[in-house]
């Protein structure tokens, strides 16, 4: 199996960087990819967060399979002790539901600053998680048409922006990234599939033959029936000479199909599709 290589550089100062944006609110949103939410956890999330309470937002639940998404969402309440929501982001349907979360996990610390006698504040708010998982897509879903920057707060940061999206929260316009560190290679490779990881970190036929495996595992016949496969073998190959997709020499375009194939997953045009499967 060929693996994935990347280059995420410094990954000591990127993690400084994100501990630096935690210090400074009270709430952290963490976004998961619904279609893969155990590959999408950071393994040393609580390292980087510590105990900084966190709303586990599993987003593009609309892309995922129902069932395994609310197995999920018990299995991650129990192990973590938060909140769970499943959400996507192009649905503002939850959007209370979310923000009254916050609120709620914000609380204790607003009533701790009026213990000491200071004045009751909106509760500050940041979203993290692993690149692509829809990190911008959710401030943008919770700033929704707000564009009233309240600018740095006096005493916290100079350089961090704030949008105020109610009285009552404050959101960090910029999207905390966890950087990629991942030796586990399964874990890697369905971080590819969803596109968390650039593609010039692995070669994507590679990554497509992985990727009907463990579909053909979970989905049987699901790859076969969807590109019309009859008696030929499921591989990339065949795929690409049943849609004529043919290089010079009459041979398959296997890079072509392998990108298609992918993005056939990643939008949804495959199905709801779990690849992370809890039993």
């Amino acid at each position: 199996m060929e693996h994935i290589h990347w280059y995420p550089g410094h990954i000591a100062k990127a993690e400084r960087k994100l501990k630096e944006q935690v210090n400074i609110v009270d709430v952290v949103i963490e976004v998961l990819d619904a279609r893969i939410p155990e590959s999408s956890t950071y393994p040393d999330i609580k390292k980087l967060l510590r105990d900084k309470p966190r709303l586990i937002l599993m987003n593009k639940a609309d892309l995922a399979n129902n069932e395994q998404t609310q197995k999920w969402i018990k299995t991650i309440k129990e192990k973590t002790n938060f909140p769970v929501l499943a959400t996507s982001a192009s649905d503002n349907k939850d959007l209370s539901k979310i923000l009254n979360k916050v609120i709620e996990l914000g609380q204790p610390k607003i009533i701790a600053l009026v213990k000491k006698g200071l004045l009751p504040r909106a509760v500050r708010v940041m979203v993290v998680g692993m690149p692509n998982v829809g990190k911008s897509s959710i401030i943008n879903k919770l700033i929704k048409k707000t564009k009233a920057k309240t600018g740095a707060k006096a005493g916290v940061t100079r350089d961090q922006q704030w949008v105020r999206i109610n009285p009552k929260v404050d959101l960090l316009d910029t999207p905390g990234i966890i950087p990629l560190k991942q030796e586990d290679q399964q874990k890697a490779y369905k971080l590819a599939f969803v596109d968390s990881i650039g593609e010039n970190a692995y070669d994507v036929e590679a990554v497509a033959e992985i990727f009907i495996k463990n579909v053909n595992e979970i989905y049987p016949d699901l790859i076969k029936n969807y590109y019309k496969l009859e008696d030929e073998e499921v591989n990339i190959s065949n795929i690409a000479l049943r849609r004529n997709w043919i290089i010079q020499g009459g041979r398959a375009d296997t890079k072509r199909c392998a990108q298609n194939i992918l993005n056939d997953f990643r939008t949804g045009r495959l199905g709801k599709l779990t690849l992370d499967v809890n039993e």
